[in-house]
């Protein structure tokens, strides 16, 4: 079944990677009904229309606005059916030093979406997070911790008519994303670079593609009822055997963790996995409102029958069961 028949849907922060390859698939799949592009960088805007006729698509809209302007959000989202929310400020640096713009964006942006689906009536609402929202040691992480749990609250609010439903989907490095790790070694390599620069060699992330996140989030509207997070299942990798893949030649020089990193990244936590459950390709994070009552607990699960996870789980990429190799690497981008 097609969720996104006969529907508009909006994409906040729909100028990026995300919103992009999104936008792109619904059209080329002629899926739904109107793709609007919402995000505050007319430039960007502008840029997007030139890179594919696709972007100026008779079903396609651009629409300024930033994501803090509850107003302006309304407007947008008028007569829309699905918002994906992807808009938010994501350097961690630059939110360690400017943390009162990252909280107004990440988690005033998100008080203000949640707001203007219910007064206008949005039927669902997928918001994109991070692994850095789980047990954040950075601003950044701790914005997308808030925005996480602003969203999953906000089916508190909806009332007797049920809608919208808000759902969050969490996920880790996007291989190929604007301003990622991959594209900056890429760009080091091709101007000639005599080393590759690693903070720490034990280093472990989470990887997937575009098209694998686009996939996950469109399975993830049909799948939603509200108040779920999202995780997909996605193998891990080495820093230290990337940068080798990329440049098999080159020597590493090992700078030290950056203030704000981790060295292993985390999907799913222990605390969270106490109420979540495991499918073949996902996990699914249970609102507390329902893990706490087993009948509000099974009634949501109906027809979702997952498997209770083990005492002590988390979804960690050191401890991942699935592992790409270099090769394997290479092939994806």
């Amino acid at each position: 079944m097609n969720q996104f028949a006969d529907k508009s849907v909006l994409i906040t922060g729909g100028t990026g990677s995300f919103g992009r390859a999104l936008a792109h698939r619904l059209l080329t799949d002629d899926l739904c009904k109107k793709v609007i592009i919402f995000s505050r960088d007319e430039l960007k805007q502008w840029e997007m229309r030139q890179t594919s006729s696709l972007f100026n698509h008779p079903k396609i809209r651009y629409f300024l606005g930033d994501v803090r302007d509850r107003d302006r959000l309304k407007r947008a989202f008028s007569e829309v059916d699905i918002v994906i929310h992807t808009a938010a400020l994501k350097q961690v640096p630059a939110a360690e030093y400017n943390p009162t713009e990252f909280i107004k964006t990440n988690v005033g942006g998100a008080s203000a979406i949640i707001e203007a689906a219910i007064d206008t009536g949005v039927k669902k609402v997928i918001a994109l997070s991070t692994d850095k929202a789980v047990n954040p040691v950075n601003l950044y992480g701790a914005t997308k911790l808030c925005s996480d749990k602003l969203f999953v609250a906000g089916n508190a609010y909806v009332g007797a008519r049920g809608y919208p439903v808000f759902s969050v989907v969490r996920y880790g490095n996007v291989i190929g994303s604007r301003g990622s790790l991959v594209p900056c070694w890429m760009k080091m390599i091709a101007d000639g670079a005599k080393e590759i620069t690693i903070t720490d060699k034990r280093m472990t992330r989470f990887w997937f593609t575009l098209e694998q996140a686009v996939n996950f989030v469109m399975d993830s509207v049909e799948r939603t009822r509200g108040g779920e997070i999202f995780v997909p299942k996605i193998p891990s990798m080495k820093i230290v055997d990337i940068a080798t893949a990329l440049a098999p030649d080159l020597p590493h020089k090992i700078t030290g963790i950056r203030p704000g990193e981790k060295v292993h990244e985390v999907l799913v936590s222990t605390e969270d996995a106490r109420h979540s459950v495991e499918f073949d390709d996902h996990y699914l994070i249970i609102p507390d409102v329902y893990a706490g009552d087993q009948n509000l607990r099974k009634k949501f699960l109906e027809g979702r029958p997952g498997k209770t996870l083990p005492d002590d789980f988390s979804y960690s990429s050191n401890t991942n069961e699935w592992w790409l190799s270099r090769d394997e690497f290479l092939k994806l981008l």
